[in-house]
């Protein structure tokens, strides 16, 4: 073993070195391996920034997506106005990567996770959000142990019926609990719906998100009318940000799987000003063709998640992957001798934010040449 913490052979070098190195052919990389096209990613950074800034609002792209500081520097750099993060901890390689407005998405509960809260507090702008009063008692008290301050929200149920109050009544009444806590500052609503994110047709989600936005307003209306300052409403998704960025009631909109676009989303309707292409690949290689009909590659469930479905082999219609096992995945070959031994396939993962929890760094190409290799530097961190 060498002197750092890397394992290493006898001669020195590193036991597993990196997929691929910048400079070389996408195609050499040991698999499997994520892997992001620059192009296409850019492009879906570009379409997202440009709709939130034609329509007045704010784009505050979610981190639990990818857990990767280079992928929000970059969005950061286009113009979004900061980030999400869905826990404490996940936060952590953000702020050391300078990235200092983070709102949690979430509400934050326990001594542990609210201590860790306590001393990242002054060293960013952080949110979070609460929907229960004896929630906005702990994180006050936090803070004032902590000398530091914290911005809350109050987490309203617009439809998708997990997180949040759903009486006005209660929004008010935590706004002004908040508004009177030592350490805390009241930030306005959040007013998220994920189940509308993944209804396939466009009819449906502009419904959806249409009933959301009234639930939103009418939160903020009771606000107003108990003399309460609402300035922020923030949400929406991917799916809906197209219809959330119109209502003329969200202020940020808080979209992550946008920029990589995975199978479960790339199955929705998508208008031609909002359409995004997929950018995010799981490279897999053929290892095994001893069946007709039939190839094996090294791409299974230790690498991609299936909750939303198989994976499906990019821009390869005469192939369809059927099978994840844990190191293994199983494709029919539809027509034609099918892939050879080694050749390496582009995989479409069917959701992104679980399957970058898998994998520690992302390789990030231009042209089927490796430009860069980013860390995924919160993978694990769900603290």
């Amino acid at each position: 073993m060498g002197s750092s913490d890397t394992p290493t052979c006898p001669d020195g070098t590193p036991y597993l070195p990196p997929p691929v190195l910048p400079g070389q052919p996408l195609a050499s990389v040991d698999t499997p391996a994520l892997a992001i096209d620059l192009d296409a990613f850019e492009a879906n950074l570009r379409t997202m920034q440009d709709w939130a800034d034609q329509h007045g609002v704010a784009l505050r792209p979610h981190a639990k997506a990818h857990k990767c500081p280079q992928v929000s520097l970059r969005q950061l750099a286009l113009g979004a106005r900061g980030i999400c993060c869905q826990k404490v901890s996940e936060t952590l390689p953000f702020i050391a990567a300078g990235i200092l407005d983070i709102h949690i998405s979430n509400q934050v509960v326990g001594p542990a996770k609210l201590a860790l809260l306590g001393r990242l507090a002054p060293n960013a702008m952080l949110s979070v959000c609460v929907d229960h009063p004896g929630n906005v008692d702990a994180l006050s008290a936090a803070m004032v142990q902590a000398g530091a301050h914290l911005t809350v929200l109050v987490e309203v149920d617009v439809g998708q019926g997990r997180c949040g109050v759903a009486d006005s009544g209660q929004a008010v009444a935590l706004a002004q609990r908040i508004q009177a806590a030592p350490g805390l500052t009241f930030g306005g609503l959040q007013a998220y719906h994920g189940t509308v994110q993944h209804l396939r047709t466009r009819a449906e989600r502009a419904a959806v998100c249409a009933q959301a936005a009234e639930r939103a307003a009418a939160f903020a209306q009771a606000l107003r009318d108990a003399g309460i300052v609402c300035e922020r409403i923030t949400g929406g998704g991917t799916g809906s940000a197209e219809f959330d960025a119109a209502s003329g009631i969200y202020t940020e909109l808080q979209a992550g799987s946008y920029a990589f676009m995975d199978g479960d989303y790339g199955a929705n309707d998508w208008d031609g000003a909002m359409a995004f292409r997929h950018s995010l690949f799981l490279m897999s290689t053929v290892m095994s063709t001893a069946k007709p009909g039939r190839a094996v590659l090294d791409a299974g469930l230790k690498s991609t998640t299936i909750e939303c479905g198989l994976p499906s082999v990019y821009e390869r219609p005469d192939l369809k992957y059927i099978a994840a096992n844990d190191e293994h995945g199983v494709v029919t070959v539809r027509e034609g001798d099918g892939p050879a031994l080694g050749e390496v396939l582009k995989l479409v993962p069917s959701h992104v934010d679980p399957t970058f929890n898998l994998h520690d760094e992302l390789v990030a190409y231009r042209g089927g040449m490796v430009a860069e290799i980013w860390p995924i530097a919160a993978r694990g961190l769900s603290r």
